[in-house]
């Protein structure tokens, strides 16, 4: 009967190895998609920011009154 806890214990370590491959995959996973989410919020947010200052300049360039012509004597 050795040698079938040897085997038990190999058996053992194999699932203990799977599980922790699994774990790690799944890990890199969430780390990737979070990291997407980062960069992707960081983007948006910039792009917000860029969007209202074009706003902001287009509503000053119209609220500037038109400069008038001298009447021609």
């Amino acid at each position: 009967m050795p040698g079938s806890a040897g085997k038990s214990l190999k058996n053992m370590q194999e699932a203990v190895n799977t599980l922790m491959l699994i774990c790690a995959a799944l890990a890199s996973l969430a780390f990737g998609v979070l990291l997407a989410y980062g960069v992707c919020r960081a983007a948006f947010d910039r792009l917000r920011h860029h969007a209202g200052q074009v706003a902001a300049q287009r509503a000053q360039a119209q609220m500037v009154p038109p400069v008038s012509q001298p009447d021609s004597l």
